[in-house]
């Protein structure tokens, strides 16, 4: 939302009325203008930069490995949060499984013993 208090300012609008407007303060926005990204945004900025790089030497590394790289390397990170920016970046082993496509069904694992059929012989009359 900021930046468009940015752009309608640009074009003559008050900040003060865009704030109220939208609904926040103007201490607010002055804040975000003087520093428009968080330490934290700063930081996964380049996190995400060292494990593409990392990605791009050996793409059959996976979260767990870039992990270890990175680690080697000198960055702190958690494993859940190499494993988050892995997945918004889309950042992941060419090896990846593909859960529960391409799948048969067996055949069935026991005798049917109770002789139990399913199956409608005439059709349902509601009401």
């Amino acid at each position: 939302m900021y930046p468009l208090v940015v752009e309608l300012a640009a074009e003559g609008v008050a900040v003060v009325t865009t704030c109220r407007v939208l609904g926040f303060s103007t201490q607010a926005f002055y804040k975000w203008r003087n520093r428009p990204y968080s330490d934290s945004e700063w930081d996964d900025a380049h996190l995400i930069n060292a494990l593409k790089d990392l990605h791009a030497d050996d793409p059959e590394f996976g979260y767990r490995f870039l992990h270890d790289e990175l680690v080697a390397g000198g960055h702190e990170a958690g494993p859940n949060r190499v494993q988050r920016l892995c997945r918004e970046n889309q950042v992941w082993s060419v090896f990846a499984k593909k859960k529960g496509l391409g799948r048969n069904v067996g055949p069935p694992v026991h005798d049917d013993l109770v002789k139990r059929h399913f199956k409608l012989t005439h059709p349902i009359r509601s009401g």
